[in-house]
């Protein structure tokens, strides 16, 4: 399919703007959709706790209030002060529309979920200098309609033609909006478009990789195209294979189609959320909307403390990009976090519930069988996945298999319905360096791949979680276990980790590892933050583990020879090579650190234009030294290539002959007469 007219517009000419954001009618709502149509409970404080044993978690829960919660279909429209048009349901306190968020010094954190604090979000402007919001507009042939695809574009002060700016990937989502309002439904449209909308006793699924089997092209499809630089033929063609997924609910339509695969650059992702004792929902939105400007690919929500569904419903309404969840931790919560009272029927409640709120993709330990938690007795840090430890001791103590794996069947019903992809957990994953590679995880690998053909069967598109910590030189054999067993489906790794003795900086220790096999070939890099096996990360941790795993994923893609990587390398090259400081900073990965950092010793404006740092001074600068040397070469007749050859040939020439004069020994022995 040929993509039609393309062009860039900015940001500020599609209307958008702080005073006036675009937001859904009937927030923090659900819609009852048949075949589901059923009540859910709304989640309250936590303060229950139950210990799962030795290398199992404990986690706190207490179900204490109930409540219908519904969802409009909603359109888009401007919201106004004081404006309202809401189907909420009576039991949802009525959100307060006011203007744009004003930023309050020190804002206190709300203890209701349906109005809280909001900070002021981190502002596009103050991290990206010389950065400018920009839209590529694609023709979508099949409707005529106009795809506006983002993109950030870096403003260089080099004139050379070709190096005016950078055009790169952005996940910032739309600028300006408020929280409380939500963002744009970029895909409401579309979805509502399609003449397969879910009706009772329909079994059709709607999944992306439905219609790519069918070879149909969708609008999100054409739309990730533009984002990688691929042919939209192509995107089809990966999704139809398996190969790669597009993890957008349907009732998610704020999303900005994104695409995880092999063959597309490597993605990452971040995990936010609450605990029982710390964080709240002002946090963790705030986490997001950081994950999203730093270059976040997803986010997962991995809360376990209070208010689990209404955070999770303000995370999806302002999320750009897919968000993830692992069900059993809710439905972990609802039972008080009584492993004993665990049932299917709790976890698949817990399932549709999150269906209807627009979660993009599950991560379920299906793979982990019975049989398997045996083998973990000898390991030294036994089973360190917080949802591979309920499900291994839900296990033990009924004595029957892990439900998970025995209804994969009308998981696959859910998933098909609401287009949600399915993230097979690596439940038995090494916990340390010397667990890597053993039996217990690589039996679990095998049945991710067996659960993996199964899901294809209907439409449902899958990735395969993987490990952990693993030293470099365990590395390959998981990537190459994973591409044989599972049938080439995205691999999506925590790391791995590659040596366990820097706590503070596993951000580092795994990085290395992300780097070595997304290089190899696993499509998503799980982020590791500093604070990884040490507490909960707040926002600073989030924006270092973004930054680390952007690096790693970089240079993946740069291994990789992914199309177009290499040419933010080359032009901040440029820049260094020819002193353009600013240029240098707007083109990193964190302009406002790397300016600072230059700060600390030559803060002056005119130390911009210097033809040296700190490290070196203006005379032991190589870069100033070498552009030296090729201003003599010039000025002396030096600069044609030809002339140079032919000078370089003849001195290796005489270099040489001199060289088998003395018996081709670089080390001669000294004279007797010396």
């Amino acid at each position: 399919m040929a993509l039609g007219s393309f062009q860039t517009v900015p940001w500020s000419s599609l209307g958008h703007s702080k005073g006036t954001p675009l937001c859904p009618v009937g927030f923090l709502g659900r819609a009852d959709r048949a075949p589901f149509t059923r009540n859910f409970a709304s989640e309250a404080v936590c303060s229950s706790s139950s210990v799962l044993g030795a290398g199992l978690l404990a986690i706190s829960s207490l179900l204490a209030t109930r409540a219908t919660v519904r969802r409009s279909s909603g359109t888009l429209r401007r919201c106004k002060p004081g404006s309202r048009n809401s189907q909420s349901a009576t039991a949802i306190p009525e959100i307060q529309e006011s203007g744009p968020v004003v930023q309050q010094q020190p804002v206190r954190p709300s203890s209701d979920p349906y109005n809280p604090n909001f900070r002021s979000a981190a502002q596009f402007a103050e991290a990206y200098p010389s950065s400018e919001k920009m839209y590529h507009e694609v023709s979508y042939e099949p409707t005529g309609e106009v795809l506006q695809v983002p993109f950030r574009r870096v403003h260089l002060t080099d004139k050379t033609p070709g190096f005016e700016h950078l055009d790169l990937y952005d996940t910032s989502g739309p600028l300006g909006c408020d929280p409380r309002h939500g963002i744009p439904k970029l895909r409401a449209q579309w979805v509502a478009a399609r003449s397969d909308q879910l009706e009772e006793g329909s079994g059709a699924a709607v999944t992306q990789m439905h219609y790519a089997k069918r070879g149909l092209i969708t609008q999100e499809m054409a739309f990730v195209a533009a984002r990688e630089g691929m042919e939209p033929e192509f995107v089809r063609s990966e999704v139809a294979r398996g190969r790669a997924v597009m993890p957008l609910n349907r009732n998610h339509p704020e999303a900005e189609p994104m695409i995880i695969g092999r063959k597309f650059k490597v993605k990452i992702n971040a995990n936010i959320g609450n605990s029982a004792v710390a964080s709240n929902i002002e946090e963790e939105v705030e986490k997001l909307q950081w994950s999203c400007l730093w270059g976040a690919d997803n986010i997962m929500d991995l809360s376990t403390g209070r208010h689990i569904h209404e955070t999770r419903e303000w995370i999806i309404r302002n999320s750009p990009i897919p968000v993830g969840t692992v069900p059993i931790y809710q439905a972990f919560e609802k039972v008080g976090g009584d492993i004993a009272k665990l049932t299917w029927e709790v976890f698949r409640e817990t399932l549709i519930e999150q269906a209807e709120q627009g979660v993009d993709y599950w991560t379920i330990h299906a793979g982990l069988l019975f049989r398997f938690v045996p083998l973990t007795a000898k390991r030294l840090t036994g089973i360190v996945s917080r949802g591979g430890s309920i499900h291994a001791k839900l296990c033990m103590i009924s004595g029957e298999e892990n439900f998970a794996y025995q209804h994969w069947d009308d998981i696959l019903e859910i998933c098909s319905k609401y287009d949600i992809t399915l993230s097979i957990g690596d439940g038995l994953r090494p916990g340390c360096i010397r667990d890597a590679n053993d039996e217990a995880q690589f039996n679990e690998l095998k049945v991710q791949g067996h659960l993996t053909r199964r899901a294809w069967e209907k439409d449902v598109q899958v990735m395969n979680e993987g490990p952990g910590h693993v030293p470099l030189h365990k590395i390959p054999q998981n990537m190459r276990n994973q591409l044989e067993w599972c049938s080439e489906a995205p691999f999506y790794t925590l790391g791995p980790l590659t040596t366990d003795i820097a706590p503070g900086y596993d951000h580092i220790t795994s990085a290395i590892g992300a780097a070595n096999i997304g290089a190899m070939g696993t499509a998503m890099l799980c982020y590791v933050t500093p604070k990884e096996h040490l507490g909960l990360p707040n926002r600073e941790d989030v924006k270092a583990g973004i930054i680390a795993y952007s690096i790693a994923a970089h240079a993946a893609d740069l291994a990789k020879e992914h199309p177009g990587a290499q040419t933010r390398d080359d032009m901040l090259s440029k820049a260094r090579f020819e002193f353009r400081w600013n240029d240098q900073f707007n083109l990193s990965l964190d302009p406002v650190t790397a300016r600072k950092m230059h700060d600390e010793t030559l803060p002056t404006d005119s130390s911009k234009d210097s033809k040296f740092c700190s490290m070196c001074g203006p005379k032991f600068c190589s870069m100033k030294i070498t552009e030296d040397v090729r201003a003599y070469a010039k000025a002396n007749g030096y600069e044609e290539e030809t002339e140079s050859m032919e000078e370089t040939k003849e001195f290796v020439n005489v270099t040489s002959g001199a060289f088998a004069d003395v018996g081709d020994t670089v080390f001669l022995p000294i004279p007797e007469d010396v």
